[in-house]
């Protein structure tokens, strides 16, 4: 964890491509203390309409944002203050069965975009591909088909060169083209602003148990149109994701158990990232606590967490009471339930500073004891700003509606999101995941690329003497020191990172978080080239017999292109011309103070 008041040379690079402020010639209007400042002044402001101090408030959050303790997700950052105002990270959007109807879903879709917000779709209330449409006479195009058009929309918006348009895209395991569904990324370039999901429930997976078959159900008449062998799709699920790292599971019943508002219909979609799910034209907002500043000395500070965690609630809610929605029907739902995501981000670092190998039993405690310390920690942060400012409004017949419970603020208070850019920005690592590698290449915006390093690790190897050109040469082609018998074996052991780790450990990690939290975990399944169908398929089976939610699984090398790549790795490892190159003032580093510390 680099020094809490300073930032790194590649958060600089972010802030400034994504984040800052600029004029109408392209040129920056701020620094980061000014970007942060500008969000606290924003999000602060709401306290006024509840009789708070604003001033005070403002204060609060401005120092946990400048110590990088909690930040909220990036539309906050871009827009809180700014005139899009639109702060919410996550939407889905209803996709019924008409032309008209669809076409205002891509409408919606391009105005989340364009504002920086992500969008969930399921596509399953379309009739299947071949169906008679009865007003032209003519035959229906099918999910897929329909699909492309949002994917099209996606690439135009570009979300104004800030972020890259995201969706989801869900397919029930029921639907008659299903088959088509799974495939349909199997082409490079094919849906690349999507994301895919199977819905599957727990009927669909007992098949897969037992090796039964199960029925496909036309969603226009409700009938039922021919019957697929349910371990043969899954196996093609499997297949698929070995792949392209497409199709992800969606399980869509145990998502369901959890839904807080049932009696105003099932969750059926999620964001783009699956820890939100989320019912038609609800958003929700997120953000993030470091747990990397809470870990010293061997120990970790359940005080200081609790702190940030009652801060973070506050916060979200209070980015709900001055959020710009895109449409009236977003607000309308939002408000009326008020669902916030806060979640954490540097777990793999705290593991480290503790001295906890991140594939260990101790690990999987350890997640489980800190996150239900931040669900236990929201849930009465929720409750107290019930009793300051009213309940969700659909609270009542809600499943927080019990005897003796106290009201809530929020239908949901904890979700775990993957954090890509603002643990950039935090110094920390992303999410809940292990190190992904001790040094690796951040593929960002416009082909640029980011060369991030290990701090701890480099330290390490510093105190203890093992460090030299040729060692730190190696770890930058490989990005793993597991097979590297120069390192000592306890510093081999404590800096596992993703590759080296089995994938049941994977699992067992989301799962532990899982139990501890309202909506969902982001958490990407990583695998060695060398992985088989049969391992992803394992994957899979273990994610359900666990009770996650969701399930993505990645191949290393599956795609034409990645997020990550170890030095090793890159299609280009040995050019590095397009590397980003900061900016004059920032080159070499950051000497002032004022643009870089806080």
């Amino acid at each position: 964890m680099p020094d809490d008041r300073r930032l790194s040379v590649n958060a600089l690079q972010v802030l400034e491509r994504r984040y800052l402020l600029r004029d109408d010639a392209g040129a920056l209007i701020e620094t980061p203390l000014q970007m942060f400042q500008r969000v606290a002044h924003a999000i602060a402001a709401a306290e006024a309409r509840f009789g708070g101090d604003p001033a005070a408030r403002e204060r609060e959050f401005l120092a946990a944002m400048t110590s990088r303790q909690f930040l909220p997700n990036s539309p906050t950052l871009m827009n809180a203050g700014a005139p899009l105002g639109q702060l919410s990270a996550c939407f889905v959007i209803p996709v019924p069965d008409s032309i008209a109807e669809i076409f205002e879903s891509v409408r919606v879709m391009a105005l989340i975009h364009q504002s920086g917000g992500g969008t969930g779709f399921n596509f399953s209330r379309l009739r299947p591909k071949g169906d008679v449409v009865r007003s032209t006479h003519g035959v229906a195009s099918g999910p897929v088909s329909f699909m492309r058009v949002f994917d099209t929309a996606t690439d135009v918006i570009k979300q104004g060169g800030k972020r890259r348009g995201a969706n989801m895209g869900i397919l029930r395991a029921d639907h008659p083209d299903i088959l088509d569904f799974i495939e349909s990324k199997g082409a490079a370039g094919v849906l690349s602003n999507f994301n895919i999901s199977v819905a599957v429930t727990d009927a669909f997976m007992d098949a897969v148990e037992h090796s039964n078959g199960y029925a496909l159900i036309n969603p226009r008449t409700g009938a039922e149109v021919r019957r697929l062998s349910a371990r043969h799709v899954f196996d093609l699920i499997a297949t698929s994701a070995w792949k392209s790292g497409d199709p992800g599971l969606v399980f869509v019943d145990a998502i369901n158990r959890g839904n807080p508002t049932p009696s105003l219909g099932d969750l059926e979609s999620t964001n783009p990232c699956g820890e939100l799910p989320l019912l038609p034209y609800e958003s929700c907002n997120l953000g993030s606590v470091n747990l990397a500043t809470m870990a010293r000395d061997g120990a970790f500070d359940y005080a200081a967490l609790r702190r940030a965690v009652r801060l973070g609630v506050r916060f979200l809610d209070d980015v709900i009471e001055v959020n710009h929605y895109p449409v009236d029907a977003i607000a309308a739902i939002t408000r009326a339930n008020r669902k916030v995501g806060l979640g954490v981000m540097g777990f793999a670092d705290a593991l480290i500073a503790l001295g906890v190998p991140y594939d260990s039993d101790r690990a999987i405690a350890l997640a489980s004891e800190i996150m239900g310390a931040v669900q236990e920690e929201g849930r009465a942060a929720s409750a107290a700003l019930a009793r300051e400012r009213g309940p969700f409004p659909n609270w009542r017949g809600s499943i927080h509606d019990v005897p003796g419970a106290p009201p809530l603020r929020n239908a949901t208070v904890t979700s775990i999101a993957p954090t890509g850019t603002i643990s950039i920005i935090a110094g920390c690592s992303s999410g809940i995941e292990p190190l992904f590698a001790l040094s690796f290449i951040r593929s960002v915006m416009e082909g640029s690329r980011l060369m991030e390093s290990n701090p701890a690790f480099q330290r390490v190897a510093g105190e203890r003497g093992f460090s030299s050109p040729g060692l730190m040469s190696q770890v930058a082609h490989t990005g793993s020191i597991h097979d590297m018998p120069q390192v000592p074996e306890d510093v081999r052991r404590i800096f596992v990172t993703d590759f080296d780790i089995a994938p049941a450990w994977h699992v067992k990690m989301q799962a532990a978080f899982q139990r501890h939290c309202d909506n969902a975990v982001s958490k990407t399944i990583n695998l060695p080239a060398s992985a088989t169908v049969a391992d992803v398929r394992d994957t899979l089976l273990l994610a359900y017999r666990l009770q996650c939610k969701g399930i993505t699984v990645f191949r290393n090398g599956s795609k034409g292109e990645q997020v990550l790549y170890r030095g090793s790795d890159l299609p280009d490892a040995t050019d590095h011309g397009d590397f980003v190159v900061a900016s004059p003032e920032y080159a070499g580093g950051c000497p002032d103070p004022a643009v870089c510390e806080f």
